[in-house]
């Protein structure tokens, strides 16, 4: 098992742990089957997460924690229901882990989240994007928000990106933002 090479997700969480100072508000904007929520609020002092999917938002609700508001609506509505500032931002774009696989995200509603969830990092604030290129909605994904990324004002934004080379090449990659 490698140390650093490892899934996205764990990848993601290690990098929010370790390079985000204040840890009083975060967004799990794909709550799937609540390993980065239950990840959040280990850390964090309130964490919304949103899925449009019931056995999501169900799944996770056995947790009974009272630090995560369970939001069943599309990440695209960040804006609807978050009104202040956060410290991290994590998405795991894609279909639900042993759900059904017709239902992904797709560009047009995880662009718009991106783009709200921006507006309302804190400065010092990381948001974490892992992108799963291995299905059509998702390569199209990448492609879309890879054209966004690159565009950000580098002077406001630090953007990198993690793509292992020696596996497939539909394996996922991280894209990080670091807001200044």
């Amino acid at each position: 098992m490698f140390k650093y090479v490892s899934d996205v997700s764990e990848l993601s969480q290690n990098i929010i742990d370790k390079f985000v100072g204040n840890k009083n508000v975060a967004i799990d904007c794909t709550l799937g089957n609540g390993y980065d929520t239950k990840f959040l609020s280990s850390k964090f002092n309130k964490v919304y997460s949103f899925d449009i999917q019931d056995v999501a938002i169900e799944n996770y609700k056995k947790n009974s924690d009272e630090r995560v508001t369970l939001i069943k609506d599309c990440h695209s509505k960040i804006s609807d229901y978050v009104e202040e500032n956060v410290d991290a931002v994590m998405y795991n774009l894609g279909f639900l882990p042993g759900g059904d696989k017709s239902i992904t995200t797709n560009c047009e509603s995880s662009l718009k989240s991106i783009e709200c969830a921006l507006q309302i990092l804190n400065p010092g604030g990381i948001m974490t994007v892992a992108i799963y290129v291995g299905h059509e909605q998702g390569a199209k994904e990448e492609g879309i928000l890879m054209e966004y990324f690159m565009k950000l004002d580098k002077k406001k934004y630090g953007v990198m990106l993690h793509k292992v080379v020696n596996r497939s090449e539909v394996a996922p990659r991280l894209v990080v933002i670091e807001k200044k």
